[in-house]
């Protein structure tokens, strides 16, 4: 399942070759990336079901045939546009790259793509607050998860460390959040510098004091 602004497109009328999971799948994100859009300009409160199916193209049958409701597709696209990231982040990083390099390379890709795709980056940065207890839920397994990846990347060795990761993970996702919200995007990419320079700082200490 990918998520992106530009995956939308009806499928061809008629015999198209495709099997019965391809046209979910097509279905699904075309469903997800109209959310997004909507939202962008809406907000999750002001969004209908209704204006999720005339931007994605599908009926109202196929939007319930796989969703309960609003509030379940759009977990489901929050699930979506988490994978959509969180897979370019990690995949930007060299195998043979320094611990450092790793979170760099990785911190350059999430930031890009963020401001890339700023109306599925507002889906699971932005409106998540608004959509309900379940999605505040998912949102802090969300920072646990990038947490656990950055503590991987720098190698952290105790409780201190761990703790460092997180308030880096924390303050990293409030100052994407402000910036997205005001709609800055080249302020999204600009945290890339003290960003890194911050953990190069931290690390050197770390290597004086051991």
């Amino acid at each position: 399942m990918t998520l992106a602004e530009d995956s939308v497109g009806r499928l061809p009328r008629g015999s198209h070759g495709l099997t019965r999971e391809q046209v979910v799948e097509s279905q699904r994100t075309r469903i997800f990336t109209a959310m997004a859009r909507v939202m962008a300009e809406k907000g999750y409160g002001a969004t209908s079901v209704a204006d999720v199916l005339r931007h994605a193209q599908v009926s109202r049958e196929t939007f319930y045939e796989q969703f309960a409701s609003k509030q379940a597709c759009f977990l489901a696209a929050f699930e979506a546009a988490v994978e959509f990231v969180f897979e370019r982040a990690t995949t930007a990083m060299g195998a043979d790259d320094s611990s450092v390099d790793r979170f760099d390379r990785a911190l350059r890709s999430y930031l890009d793509t963020l401001a890339d795709h700023p109306e599925v980056a507002r889906l699971f940065l932005v409106e998540v607050y608004a959509a309900g207890p379940e999605a505040l839920d998912r949102r802090v397994v969300l920072q646990e998860r990038f947490a656990d990846a950055v503590n991987q990347m720098l190698g952290s060795r105790n409780a201190a460390d761990r703790f460092a990761v997180e308030a880096l993970v924390a303050a990293t996702a409030s100052m994407v959040t402000a910036r997205l919200a005001a709609g800055d995007l080249d302020g999204i990419r600009a945290l890339h510098a003290p960003l890194l320079e911050l953990v190069r700082d931290v690390h050197a200490s770390r290597q004086v004091r051991t």
